[in-house]
């Protein structure tokens, strides 16, 4: 199975790809002992064009298969995309546009939650796949017809998935509530996070303004030294740290050396000092300049019974719809309408999925529809009906 490995090969197949509405893309990368993501391997394919791309071959320029990325006219299919497009973003500096991401899709068209890529080829296609060589070593050359297969079949049966996919999406006249979703997977935000938001995807209870001063500088100061060191966050410092330096405030080595979470003579070292500046600075920051606690969403009492009326109801509505119920609501969105009502400012109150699940929502918190028992089956119903 033939691998491109020089610049004519892949400008003469990336050209040929450019003559198809559609192409599928996915990308084989190793990632455990770097922040970035390190790129070993490019299937794309449409149809009857196939390319298996080494972009770890000596003076291999991927420029063209970036312009690929950003050709407006080619839509770009990937099945649980965030992965793959978070390499582009960060070896190409863009975003590809337009996608389509399979997994999405599948999710809209009712093949259940975060569908795997073998259950939902094997839906569509009948095909099973042999995925023996997940665990591969890609960086490895070289790789062996066996993983080359592997590989090359992420995209191949990708091309009927997508068509078929799209097809069912035009004839239930869904597609807008794909490209919703699309907006959101392309959003440059989504793959370029300013470091000082760095500490929001830490899960803790703080309980004073200081402890988060001290988390929000560490968390920033961590994840501009993970990614200019390339190396993963846990290895400048673990997320039990963070929290335990927040509680404990330590001032100097000596303090920094007796927490639980910090090895042994680490508190010595010259990124322990960098550390402990960062933690001083928060310390001192004056009392108005603090920064406050985050609201934390508590439902009031009596609504938890309503929420769990409100799952049924949603359960019931995506069995309708043929819809995945994860794609409608969350358990956050669940609970916050159960509370709110109609102030609820989640994503099931806007866009498509208010028109199919949220103001059905709002019709049973207000006692407009009702729910019951009938044959085995839950069903809506208006209670003047009953």
């Amino acid at each position: 199975m033939h691998v491109i490995t020089t610049q004519k090969e892949l400008e003469t197949v990336i050209a040929a790809l450019e003559q198809s509405s559609f192409v599928t893309v996915d990308t084989e990368f190793i990632r455990e002992t770097t922040f970035w993501p390190e790129l070993c391997l490019i299937q794309i394919a449409a149809p009857g064009v196939t390319a298996l791309i080494d972009p770890l071959a000596p003076g291999l320029d991927l420029k063209p298969f970036f312009a690929l990325m950003a050709n407006e006219a080619v839509t770009k299919v990937f099945h649980a995309a965030r992965q793959d497009i978070e390499i582009v973003f960060h070896l190409g500096k863009l975003i590809p546009h337009p996608v389509f991401d399979t997994q999405v899709a599948a999710m809209v068209c009712g093949f259940g939650d975060s569908v795997s890529y073998e259950q939902l080829v094997h839906k569509v296609t009948g095909a099973h796949l042999d995925k023996s060589s997940r665990f591969t070593d890609w960086r490895h050359r070289p790789l062996s017809e066996k993983q080359l297969a592997y590989a090359l079949a992420d995209v191949t049966h990708l091309i009927e998935v997508y068509q078929h996919l799209k097809a069912q999406l035009e004839r239930d006249d869904r597609a807008h509530w794909l490209k919703e979703e699309m907006e959101v997977l392309t959003s440059r935000e989504t793959y370029d996070p300013h470091p000082d938001d760095a500490w929001k995807r830490l899960k803790m209870r703080l309980r004073k303004p200081l402890e988060l001063a001290v988390v929000q500088a560490i968390a920033a100061w961590r994840e501009r030294e993970a990614r200019e060191r390339n190396v993963p966050r846990g290895r400048v410092l673990k997320d039990d740290a963070i929290y335990e330096i927040a509680q404990q405030q330590p001032r100097d080595a000596a303090a920094l050396g007796r927490l639980r979470t910090v090895p042994n003579g680490w508190e010595r070292s010259a990124t322990a000092t960098q550390l402990l500046e960062v933690v001083n600075q928060a310390l001192a920051l004056p009392k108005e300049e603090l920064p406050k606690l985050p609201k934390m969403h508590q439902a009031p009492e009596g609504t938890g019974a309503a929420a769990e009326l409100l799952k049924v109801l949603l359960r019931q509505v995506a069995e309708k719809e043929g819809v995945a119920a994860k794609v409608l609501a969350s358990g956050d969105d669940i609970d916050r309408i159960a509370a709110e009502g109609e102030k609820a400012d989640v994503p099931a109150m806007h866009g498509w999925r208010r028109e199919v699940f949220g103001n059905v929502a709002l019709q049973l918190v207000r006692g407009e529809l009702a729910l019951k028992f009938e044959r085995k089956k839950v069903v809506v119903f208006e209670p003047k009906e009953a």
